[in-house]
């Protein structure tokens, strides 16, 4: 099925149009998951990658019957070397397992051979000795396109064959985005708006049934005008809304990025999520062993709260 109407009909199943993002560091990680990675492990690296996925996998048993989709982090697992590379990959094949789409936050892209390698490894296949196989196998990928067109058609390519998805960097939800992404261009436009162009034309022939196609944009929270103003510039793009909790996004902000149908958009939460058992405000009574059931509960209001911010509008 078309990448756009797996995420669209996953949306609609569970009502429920938020991601919840896989960023672990180990002081996320209950001292006790910790302690006892520790035990059996063959070295410190190995240790804090049974600790990301036992916490991985049990942050994903609680939240998959609510979330349609997880978003590893790749920095997050590369940076704990190869066996951060095996938390990752059995994160994203548990994940599926679950019923969950992944998509890999990698913000790739090089040159257009470079570009086919990365592309390959997320979303298509490897040429090996006997032919091809897949590597991680991820529903999609975010990608940098700031290199030009030959950057981005691999990953195009394989959108097409693999039936994936990417998201493309437009307006980044940083502080600091505004240094380059709001430059003016002769022509009048900002340097994010003559990306989000670019991407509107990259997914114009790659529409699903829903409507939408599988070329994304990635639009910040932290900067809700501009959502808003990209949610008119690109109607037929889905937005991934990363800047929801933790970097101050707001429900009635991210609710910009959807259509009137309340459709479009996909509204990450990665340490509102995952760090919600620390929370002394919220969940007080909570110990570390009940940091599954608070990250639960906080993916239930944090998907109530953003539907009542969409019925608002």
């Amino acid at each position: 099925m078309h990448f756009s109407d797996r995420l669209g009909n996953a949306i609609q199943e569970k009502n429920n149009p938020t991601v919840m993002g896989l960023d672990p560091k180990l002081d996320y990680i209950p001292q006790h998951i910790r302690d006892c990675a520790q035990k059996d492990a063959m070295n410190p690296f190995h240790a804090a990658a049974d600790s990301i996925i036992t916490f991985n996998c049990a942050l994903i048993n609680a939240v998959a019957d609510i979330v349609p989709a997880v978003k590893p982090q790749l920095a997050y697992y590369e940076w704990f070397g190869l066996e951060g590379l095996r938390a990752f990959d059995t994160t994203c094949r548990y994940a599926k397992e679950k019923g969950l789409l992944v998509i890999a936050d990698g913000k790739r892209n090089d040159i257009g051979s470079t570009a086919e390698a990365y592309s390959g490894a997320y979303l298509g296949e490897t040429d090996l000795e006997n032919g091809k196989s897949t590597v991680f196998n991820t529903d999609a990928l975010t990608v940098n396109a700031y290199l030009g067109e030959d950057g981005i058609k691999p990953f195009l390519k394989d959108c097409d064959v693999y039936e994936k998805g990417i998201f493309i960097l437009v307006k980044t939800s940083n502080p600091s985005s505004g240094q380059l992404q709001d430059m003016p261009l002769a022509d009048g436009r900002k340097v994010y708006e003559a990306m989000a162009d670019l991407v509107k034309d990259w997914g114009a022939e790659r529409c699903g049934q829903n409507g939408y196609n599988s070329v994304g944009a990635v639009v910040g929270a932290t900067y809700p005008v501009q959502l808003a103003e990209m949610r008119e510039r690109m109607p037929n793009t889905w937005i991934l809304v990363p800047g929801y909790g933790a970097q101050g996004g707001k429900a009635a902000d991210v609710a910009l990025a959807f259509d009137a149908k309340g459709l479009g958009a996909l509204v990450n939460a990665s340490r509102s999520l995952m760090c919600a058992w620390q929370k002394a405000d919220r969940y007080a009574g909570y110990s570390e062993a009940d940091f599954a059931l608070a990250a639960r509960n906080e993916a239930i209001r944090m998907r109530d709260e953003i539907n009542e911010a969409l019925q608002k509008r």
